[in-house]
């Protein structure tokens, strides 16, 4: 393959999913791990791609004002003393993340704001010490996904109202529905129901789920328990969570074998898989057994991070990632900027369906 080539199909791959690793590239190219950190050390240096550690997000689009191309010189260049600087907090620069930094990063460009990023790693005793040196970095606001579940550890929400600077939180929310806290999130309820009743107008009687034990799990759990009691669905179907295997571990096989066993005794021919990675390793496990999808298990993901590159097309819950980065920098912005008292917002955003091969929409099956 001519590198030109490998840099379109890169890029192509990349536009589609918002992130790329090294490591699932070079196995999917047949080179070598440095040939494709060559590879993205020269599209980063042509401005179409930011590298993160283990691999690339897409870059901000140049902006018609003239921001330039690499949002990282927007971030490495020296602010206006009037410049707000954001703080923005995520466990990870790979996987969900990218999306949300892109739309924080867009909107500080349009704001002439600077942003400082700190990752936990998905260590929670990290969200504390990263919260501590995001302020003493000179963060004037900030934008905080914390480690764990989507509700917030009370010492991590304590830690932030102990100091002096303003916080929007993302993807999370306080355990208690009555605290007065700023936030922007998905709602995973929504978009757990809205893919079990695709399935259900489909004509499938059952719908399993199988999630992984990420922090999105429960609120999967909630959506689908109430699309199971409100749309009729048969109780019955199978329900696992995997807990969070390593991908590839002989525990993770185990599971989706089970699930699929379990799948196939119930008569259940439809199934909602958190994560796309899960989802194409039960979409392979199928093959492997002479099933088909979706003729024998139609699935819809939830994330739809390389839903599009399974071997058939994955139908998937796609969280608003982008825009919930834009609307937390937004609401945060808007405050350091207000010169009044402002009411606290608390924003929830839908996720879309997007329908490709895998839930077998281009004709109902029946359960």
């Amino acid at each position: 393959m001519l590198v030109a080539q490998r840099h379109e199909l890169l890029l192509r791959e990349l536009r589609a999913t918002g992130v790329v690793r090294i490591a699932d590239l070079a196995a999917r190219f047949g080179v070598s791990g440095e040939t494709i950190r060559r590879d993205l050390t020269e599209l980063a240096a042509a401005g179409h791609v930011t590298k993160v550690r283990g691999g690339a997000i897409l870059a901000t689009p140049t902006a018609p004002t003239g921001t330039p191309t690499d949002p990282g010189a927007a971030t490495a260049a020296r602010p206006p003393a009037t410049a707000h600087t954001l703080g923005l907090l995520v466990p990870s620069a790979t996987y969900y993340y990218p999306q949300v930094v892109e739309g924080v990063r867009a909107v500080a460009a349009r704001r002439d704001a600077r942003v400082v990023i700190g990752l936990t790693d998905y260590a929670q005793p990290r969200d504390l010490q990263q919260i501590d040196e995001l302020r003493a970095s000179g963060a004037t606001g900030l934008l905080v996904a914390s480690t764990g579940g989507h509700y917030l550890p009370s010492e991590t929400l304590a830690r932030l109202r102990a100091g002096d600077v303003p916080f929007v939180l993302l993807e999370r929310q306080p355990a208690n529905p009555y605290e007065a806290c700023e936030y922007v999130a998905s709602d995973h309820r929504q978009g757990a129901y809205g893919a079990a009743a695709h399935l259900k107008g489909l004509g499938h009687a059952r719908v399993a789920l199988y999630t992984n034990g990420s922090p999105t799990a429960p609120l999967i759990r909630e959506g689908y328990g109430a699309a199971v009691d409100q749309l009729g669905l048969d109780p019955s179907a199978p329900i696992v969570d995997g807990g969070r295997p390593t991908l590839g571990h002989q525990e993770a096989a185990r599971q989706y074998e089970a699930f699929i066993d379990a799948c196939l005794a119930s008569g259940t021919r439809a199934a909602l898989i958190h994560s796309d990675h899960d989802a194409i390793q039960l979409m392979q496990r199928l093959r492997a057994r002479g099933l088909r999808t979706p003729d024998d298990l139609a699935l819809i993901a939830y994330d739809n991070e390389i839903a599009a590159l399974a071997e058939v097309p994955l139908t998937a819950v796609a969280p608003p990632k982008y825009e919930i980065g834009e609307q937390a920098a937004l609401l945060m912005l808007d405050r350091l900027d207000a010169t009044e008292s402002m009411a606290t917002r608390q924003i929830y955003l839908q996720p879309r369906l997007i329908v490709r091969q895998s839930c077998g929409a281009s004709a109902a099956a029946g359960a």
